[in-house]
Protein backbone atom coordinates (compact mmCIF):
# COMPACT_ATOMS: atom_id res chain seq x y z
CA UNK A 1 0.00 0.00 0.00
CA UNK A 2 1.39 3.40 -0.94
CA UNK A 3 2.03 6.19 1.53
CA UNK A 4 -0.57 8.23 -0.33
CA UNK A 5 -3.21 5.60 0.38
CA UNK A 6 -2.08 5.15 3.97
CA UNK A 7 -2.78 8.85 4.42
CA UNK A 8 -6.18 8.28 2.82
CA UNK A 9 -7.21 6.02 5.69
CA UNK A 10 -7.15 8.98 8.08
CA UNK A 11 -8.19 11.58 5.48
CA UNK A 12 -11.35 13.68 5.56
CA UNK A 13 -13.60 14.23 2.56
CA UNK A 14 -12.95 17.96 2.80
CA UNK A 15 -9.28 17.30 2.00
CA UNK A 16 -10.50 16.78 -1.58
CA UNK A 17 -13.20 19.47 -1.73
CA UNK A 18 -11.52 21.29 -4.62
CA UNK A 19 -12.86 18.58 -6.93
CA UNK A 20 -16.50 18.97 -5.90
CA UNK A 21 -18.88 20.45 -8.46
CA UNK A 22 -21.76 20.88 -6.00
CA UNK A 23 -21.86 22.27 -2.48
CA UNK A 24 -20.99 19.74 0.23
CA UNK A 25 -20.74 21.02 3.80
CA UNK A 26 -20.57 17.65 5.56
CA UNK A 27 -17.22 16.52 6.97
CA UNK A 28 -16.42 12.86 7.58
CA UNK A 29 -13.54 10.37 7.56
CA UNK A 30 -13.14 8.36 4.37
CA UNK A 31 -12.67 5.26 6.53
CA UNK A 32 -14.81 4.18 9.46
CA UNK A 33 -12.99 5.47 12.55
CA UNK A 34 -13.09 4.23 16.13
CA UNK A 35 -15.07 7.21 17.40
CA UNK A 36 -17.88 7.00 14.81
CA UNK A 37 -21.45 7.44 16.01
CA UNK A 38 -24.31 5.41 14.62
CA UNK A 39 -27.97 6.33 14.26
CA UNK A 40 -30.10 3.37 15.31
CA UNK A 41 -33.33 5.39 15.36
CA UNK A 42 -33.70 6.92 11.88
CA UNK A 43 -35.12 4.53 9.32
CA UNK A 44 -34.67 4.79 5.56
CA UNK A 45 -38.16 5.11 4.08
CA UNK A 46 -39.65 2.27 2.04
CA UNK A 47 -41.73 3.29 -1.01
CA UNK A 48 -44.02 1.01 -2.97
CA UNK A 49 -43.35 1.58 -6.66
CA UNK A 50 -46.40 -0.44 -7.69
CA UNK A 51 -48.37 2.70 -6.83
CA UNK A 52 -46.74 4.40 -9.80
CA UNK A 53 -47.30 1.48 -12.15
CA UNK A 54 -50.78 0.32 -11.11
CA UNK A 55 -52.38 3.07 -9.03
CA UNK A 56 -53.43 5.58 -11.67
CA UNK A 57 -52.91 9.29 -11.09
CA UNK A 58 -53.65 8.96 -7.37
CA UNK A 59 -51.04 6.24 -7.08
CA UNK A 60 -48.49 8.32 -8.98
CA UNK A 61 -49.15 11.24 -6.65
CA UNK A 62 -48.74 9.07 -3.56
CA UNK A 63 -45.50 7.50 -4.79
CA UNK A 64 -44.17 10.88 -5.94
CA UNK A 65 -44.70 12.48 -2.55
CA UNK A 66 -43.19 9.57 -0.62
CA UNK A 67 -40.17 9.32 -2.91
CA UNK A 68 -39.58 13.06 -3.13
CA UNK A 69 -39.79 13.67 0.61
CA UNK A 70 -37.38 10.80 1.31
CA UNK A 71 -34.93 12.02 -1.33
CA UNK A 72 -35.06 15.58 -0.05
CA UNK A 73 -34.67 14.57 3.59
CA UNK A 74 -32.11 11.77 3.49
CA UNK A 75 -31.32 11.06 -0.15
CA UNK A 76 -31.85 7.31 0.26
CA UNK A 77 -34.99 5.23 -0.14
CA UNK A 78 -35.86 1.53 -0.33
CA UNK A 79 -38.07 0.54 -3.28
CA UNK A 80 -40.48 -2.36 -3.21
CA UNK A 81 -43.08 -3.23 -5.85
CA UNK A 82 -40.55 -2.39 -8.58
CA UNK A 83 -41.36 -5.46 -10.65
CA UNK A 84 -37.86 -6.98 -10.88
CA UNK A 85 -37.79 -10.68 -10.02
CA UNK A 86 -35.94 -11.21 -6.72
CA UNK A 87 -34.62 -14.52 -8.06
CA UNK A 88 -32.68 -12.58 -10.69
CA UNK A 89 -30.80 -10.83 -7.89
CA UNK A 90 -30.08 -14.13 -6.13
CA UNK A 91 -28.67 -15.51 -9.37
CA UNK A 92 -26.63 -12.32 -9.80
CA UNK A 93 -24.77 -12.90 -6.53
CA UNK A 94 -23.79 -16.35 -7.77
CA UNK A 95 -22.76 -14.97 -11.16
CA UNK A 96 -20.60 -12.21 -9.66
CA UNK A 97 -18.89 -14.75 -7.43
CA UNK A 98 -18.28 -16.98 -10.43
CA UNK A 99 -17.06 -13.98 -12.45
CA UNK A 100 -14.31 -13.10 -9.96
CA UNK A 101 -13.46 -16.55 -8.63
CA UNK A 102 -13.15 -18.41 -11.94
CA UNK A 103 -11.21 -15.78 -13.89
CA UNK A 104 -7.51 -15.32 -13.21
CA UNK A 105 -5.94 -12.03 -12.20
CA UNK A 106 -4.01 -12.15 -15.46
CA UNK A 107 -7.27 -12.38 -17.41
CA UNK A 108 -8.82 -9.52 -15.44
CA UNK A 109 -5.78 -7.25 -15.79
CA UNK A 110 -6.19 -7.29 -19.57
CA UNK A 111 -9.31 -5.18 -18.96
CA UNK A 112 -7.75 -2.72 -16.53
CA UNK A 113 -10.03 0.32 -16.22
CA UNK A 114 -9.55 3.27 -18.53
CA UNK A 115 -11.64 6.30 -19.38
CA UNK A 116 -14.21 5.79 -22.13
CA UNK A 117 -16.04 9.07 -22.64
CA UNK A 118 -16.52 10.31 -19.09
CA UNK A 119 -16.59 6.98 -17.25
CA UNK A 120 -13.66 4.87 -16.07
CA UNK A 121 -14.70 1.52 -17.49
CA UNK A 122 -13.15 -1.88 -16.83
CA UNK A 123 -11.45 -3.77 -14.01
CA UNK A 124 -10.35 -2.28 -10.68
CA UNK A 125 -8.00 -4.56 -8.69
CA UNK A 126 -8.15 -4.95 -4.92
CA UNK A 127 -7.32 -1.64 -3.17
CA UNK A 128 -7.22 0.16 -6.53
CA UNK A 129 -10.76 1.57 -6.79
CA UNK A 130 -9.27 5.03 -6.26
CA UNK A 131 -5.83 6.59 -5.83
CA UNK A 132 -6.79 8.08 -2.47
CA UNK A 133 -8.00 5.11 -0.43
CA UNK A 134 -7.25 1.34 -0.26
CA UNK A 135 -10.79 -0.03 -0.63
CA UNK A 136 -11.04 -3.73 0.22
CA UNK A 137 -12.94 -4.62 -2.94
CA UNK A 138 -12.44 -5.75 -6.50
CA UNK A 139 -14.72 -4.04 -8.98
CA UNK A 140 -15.60 -3.96 -12.65
CA UNK A 141 -17.53 -1.14 -14.33
CA UNK A 142 -19.52 -1.76 -17.50
CA UNK A 143 -21.10 1.16 -19.35
CA UNK A 144 -23.81 0.97 -21.97
CA UNK A 145 -21.10 0.33 -24.57
CA UNK A 146 -20.36 -3.04 -22.89
CA UNK A 147 -23.84 -4.44 -23.49
CA UNK A 148 -25.39 -5.36 -26.81
CA UNK A 149 -28.54 -3.44 -25.95
CA UNK A 150 -29.05 -1.97 -29.40
CA UNK A 151 -28.19 -5.10 -31.41
CA UNK A 152 -25.11 -3.51 -32.93
CA UNK A 153 -23.61 -5.70 -35.66
CA UNK A 154 -20.13 -4.49 -34.65
CA UNK A 155 -20.51 -5.39 -30.97
CA UNK A 156 -17.86 -7.83 -29.73
CA UNK A 157 -18.42 -9.40 -26.33
CA UNK A 158 -14.71 -10.09 -25.86
CA UNK A 159 -13.92 -6.36 -26.06
CA UNK A 160 -15.48 -5.91 -22.63
CA UNK A 161 -15.90 -9.32 -21.00
CA UNK A 162 -13.15 -11.84 -20.08
CA UNK A 163 -15.36 -14.89 -20.62
CA UNK A 164 -18.43 -15.52 -22.81
CA UNK A 165 -21.85 -15.88 -21.23
CA UNK A 166 -21.69 -13.17 -18.57
CA UNK A 167 -22.89 -10.32 -20.78
CA UNK A 168 -26.24 -11.96 -21.69
CA UNK A 169 -27.02 -12.63 -18.02
CA UNK A 170 -26.16 -9.19 -16.69
CA UNK A 171 -27.91 -7.60 -19.66
CA UNK A 172 -31.17 -8.93 -18.18
CA UNK A 173 -30.58 -6.91 -15.01
CA UNK A 174 -29.52 -3.82 -16.93
CA UNK A 175 -32.71 -3.97 -19.00
CA UNK A 176 -34.84 -4.47 -15.89
CA UNK A 177 -33.21 -1.46 -14.22
CA UNK A 178 -33.37 0.62 -17.39
CA UNK A 179 -37.16 0.25 -17.28
CA UNK A 180 -37.15 2.00 -13.88
CA UNK A 181 -35.11 5.05 -14.90
CA UNK A 182 -37.87 7.15 -16.48
CA UNK A 183 -40.52 6.33 -13.83
CA UNK A 184 -38.10 7.38 -11.07
CA UNK A 185 -37.08 10.58 -12.87
CA UNK A 186 -40.65 11.42 -13.80
CA UNK A 187 -41.66 11.04 -10.16
CA UNK A 188 -38.84 13.30 -8.98
CA UNK A 189 -39.73 15.95 -11.56
CA UNK A 190 -43.38 15.68 -10.56
CA UNK A 191 -42.42 16.23 -6.91
CA UNK A 192 -40.42 19.31 -7.86
CA UNK A 193 -43.30 20.76 -9.87
CA UNK A 194 -41.49 20.40 -13.21
CA UNK A 195 -42.59 18.98 -16.54
CA UNK A 196 -42.39 15.24 -15.92
CA UNK A 197 -41.15 14.57 -19.47
CA UNK A 198 -38.13 16.91 -19.32
CA UNK A 199 -35.64 14.03 -19.16
CA UNK A 200 -37.51 11.43 -21.21
CA UNK A 201 -35.41 12.05 -24.30
CA UNK A 202 -32.12 12.34 -22.40
CA UNK A 203 -32.87 9.05 -20.61
CA UNK A 204 -33.77 7.16 -23.79
CA UNK A 205 -30.82 4.86 -24.39
CA UNK A 206 -28.78 6.83 -21.87
CA UNK A 207 -25.37 5.92 -20.52
CA UNK A 208 -24.83 4.28 -17.13
CA UNK A 209 -22.19 2.61 -15.02
CA UNK A 210 -23.12 -0.94 -14.02
CA UNK A 211 -20.63 -2.14 -11.44
CA UNK A 212 -19.87 -5.63 -10.18
CA UNK A 213 -18.39 -5.41 -6.68
CA UNK A 214 -16.70 -8.41 -5.08
CA UNK A 215 -15.66 -7.89 -1.46
CA UNK A 216 -13.54 -10.91 -0.45
CA UNK A 217 -13.79 -12.64 2.90
CA UNK A 218 -12.40 -10.31 5.57
CA UNK A 219 -9.09 -11.49 7.00
CA UNK A 220 -7.57 -10.44 10.32
CA UNK A 221 -5.18 -8.23 8.36
CA UNK A 222 -8.12 -6.55 6.62
CA UNK A 223 -9.96 -6.02 9.89
CA UNK A 224 -6.99 -4.21 11.41
CA UNK A 225 -5.86 -2.33 8.29
CA UNK A 226 -8.18 0.61 8.86
CA UNK A 227 -8.99 0.63 5.15
CA UNK A 228 -12.66 -0.26 5.21
CA UNK A 229 -14.49 -2.03 2.39
CA UNK A 230 -15.36 1.15 0.46
CA UNK A 231 -14.54 4.74 1.31
CA UNK A 232 -17.15 7.30 2.28
CA UNK A 233 -18.31 9.11 -0.85
CA UNK A 234 -21.18 10.60 -2.79
CA UNK A 235 -22.18 9.13 -6.15
CA UNK A 236 -21.50 11.24 -9.24
CA UNK A 237 -24.76 10.31 -10.98
CA UNK A 238 -28.44 11.31 -11.02
CA UNK A 239 -29.34 8.28 -8.92
CA UNK A 240 -28.07 4.78 -8.24
CA UNK A 241 -30.17 1.62 -8.48
CA UNK A 242 -28.76 -0.92 -6.02
CA UNK A 243 -30.39 -4.30 -5.28
CA UNK A 244 -30.32 -5.27 -1.60
CA UNK A 245 -27.33 -7.42 -0.68
CA UNK A 246 -27.31 -10.64 1.33
CA UNK A 247 -24.27 -9.46 3.33
CA UNK A 248 -24.79 -6.07 4.95
CA UNK A 249 -22.32 -3.22 5.39
CA UNK A 250 -23.88 -0.22 3.63
CA UNK A 251 -23.92 2.86 5.87
CA UNK A 252 -25.67 6.17 5.09
CA UNK A 253 -24.71 9.51 6.65
CA UNK A 254 -27.60 11.35 8.29
CA UNK A 255 -26.60 14.97 7.70
CA UNK A 256 -28.98 16.20 10.42
CA UNK A 257 -27.03 14.56 13.26
CA UNK A 258 -23.84 13.45 11.40
CA UNK A 259 -24.39 9.86 12.51
CA UNK A 260 -24.27 6.79 10.26
CA UNK A 261 -27.35 4.70 9.56
CA UNK A 262 -26.75 0.99 8.97
CA UNK A 263 -28.96 -0.01 6.09
CA UNK A 264 -30.37 -3.56 6.00
CA UNK A 265 -33.19 -3.62 3.42
CA UNK A 266 -35.29 -6.73 2.77
CA UNK A 267 -34.31 -9.28 0.14
CA UNK A 268 -35.52 -8.39 -3.33
CA UNK A 269 -35.83 -4.68 -2.63
CA UNK A 270 -33.87 -1.92 -4.34
CA UNK A 271 -31.92 0.85 -2.63
CA UNK A 272 -32.14 4.17 -4.48
CA UNK A 273 -29.99 7.21 -3.74
CA UNK A 274 -29.33 10.60 -5.29
CA UNK A 275 -25.96 11.77 -6.62
CA UNK A 276 -24.07 14.86 -7.77
CA UNK A 277 -25.87 15.23 -11.12
CA UNK A 278 -29.18 15.38 -9.25
CA UNK A 279 -27.96 17.92 -6.71
CA UNK A 280 -26.66 20.10 -9.55
CA UNK A 281 -29.90 20.20 -11.57
CA UNK A 282 -32.12 20.59 -8.48
CA UNK A 283 -30.16 23.59 -7.22
CA UNK A 284 -29.14 21.70 -4.05
CA UNK A 285 -32.72 20.73 -3.17
CA UNK A 286 -32.05 17.00 -3.56
CA UNK A 287 -28.59 16.49 -2.09
CA UNK A 288 -25.98 13.98 -3.14
CA UNK A 289 -25.91 11.68 -0.14
CA UNK A 290 -22.84 10.30 1.61
CA UNK A 291 -22.45 6.56 2.12
CA UNK A 292 -19.77 3.90 2.53
CA UNK A 293 -19.35 0.16 3.04
CA UNK A 294 -18.09 -1.02 6.41
CA UNK A 295 -17.75 -4.41 8.01
CA UNK A 296 -20.91 -6.48 8.52
CA UNK A 297 -22.82 -6.00 11.76
CA UNK A 298 -22.67 -9.73 12.51
CA UNK A 299 -19.25 -11.34 12.89
CA UNK A 300 -20.59 -14.55 11.35
CA UNK A 301 -20.76 -12.68 8.01
CA UNK A 302 -17.02 -11.95 7.98
CA UNK A 303 -16.41 -15.34 6.40
CA UNK A 304 -18.66 -14.66 3.40
CA UNK A 305 -17.78 -12.52 0.38
CA UNK A 306 -20.03 -9.50 -0.10
CA UNK A 307 -21.54 -8.88 -3.54
CA UNK A 308 -23.20 -5.74 -4.85
CA UNK A 309 -24.32 -4.64 -8.33
CA UNK A 310 -25.05 -0.89 -8.33
CA UNK A 311 -26.17 0.80 -11.55
CA UNK A 312 -25.36 4.51 -11.71
CA UNK A 313 -27.54 6.53 -14.10
CA UNK A 314 -25.79 9.18 -16.22
CA UNK A 315 -26.43 11.09 -19.43
CA UNK A 316 -24.19 11.04 -22.47
CA UNK A 317 -21.10 13.23 -22.40
CA UNK A 318 -22.37 15.97 -24.71
CA UNK A 319 -25.57 16.60 -22.74
CA UNK A 320 -25.78 19.87 -20.83
CA UNK A 321 -26.61 19.86 -17.12
CA UNK A 322 -28.50 22.94 -15.98
CA UNK A 323 -30.70 23.85 -13.05
CA UNK A 324 -34.32 22.85 -13.56
CA UNK A 325 -36.88 25.62 -14.09
CA UNK A 326 -38.82 26.92 -11.10
CA UNK A 327 -36.19 26.08 -8.47
CA UNK A 328 -35.01 29.60 -7.74
CA UNK A 329 -32.00 31.55 -8.89
CA UNK A 330 -29.54 28.98 -10.30
CA UNK A 331 -26.50 28.43 -8.09
CA UNK A 332 -24.69 26.59 -10.87
CA UNK A 333 -23.82 27.45 -14.45
CA UNK A 334 -24.76 25.04 -17.27
CA UNK A 335 -22.02 22.46 -17.83
CA UNK A 336 -21.46 19.53 -20.17
CA UNK A 337 -21.73 16.03 -18.81
CA UNK A 338 -18.10 15.21 -19.58
CA UNK A 339 -16.74 18.33 -17.85
CA UNK A 340 -18.90 17.79 -14.79
CA UNK A 341 -18.23 14.08 -14.46
CA UNK A 342 -14.48 14.07 -15.04
CA UNK A 343 -13.79 17.12 -12.89
CA UNK A 344 -15.31 15.31 -9.92
CA UNK A 345 -13.81 11.90 -10.55
CA UNK A 346 -10.32 13.24 -11.16
CA UNK A 347 -9.95 13.14 -7.37
CA UNK A 348 -10.17 9.34 -7.67
CA UNK A 349 -8.08 8.88 -10.83
CA UNK A 350 -5.67 11.86 -11.00
CA UNK A 351 -5.84 15.45 -12.14
CA UNK A 352 -5.18 14.55 -15.77
CA UNK A 353 -8.45 12.61 -15.86
CA UNK A 354 -10.50 15.82 -16.16
CA UNK A 355 -11.39 16.88 -19.72
CA UNK A 356 -13.06 20.00 -21.07
CA UNK A 357 -14.94 18.72 -24.09
CA UNK A 358 -16.09 15.62 -25.90
CA UNK A 359 -13.25 15.67 -28.43
CA UNK A 360 -10.63 14.73 -25.82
Amino acid sequence: MSTHKEEGISALNQDFSKYDQVKKDQTYHLSESKDEQFDDVTKVKTCDMSQFFDGGEAGKDAFTNELGEAMEHLGFVVLEGHGVDADLYRQAEEKVTEFFETTTLEERMKYLAQREGSVNQGYFPMKETTIIHPDLVEGWVFCRRAFNLDHDANFKEEDFWPRPGFEPFFRKIVLAHEALIKPVMQSILRYLGCDTTLYDQKFTGTNFGFRLNYYPVMTETDLHSGGGRMLGHEDVDFFTILPAQSVDGLQVLNRENMKWIRLTPPEGSIILNTGDYMQRITNDRLPSTTHRVGRPTQQSMYGRPRISIPMAVYVWEEEILEVLPGLGQPKYEPISGIKFHTRITSKYYGDDYAVEDQSK
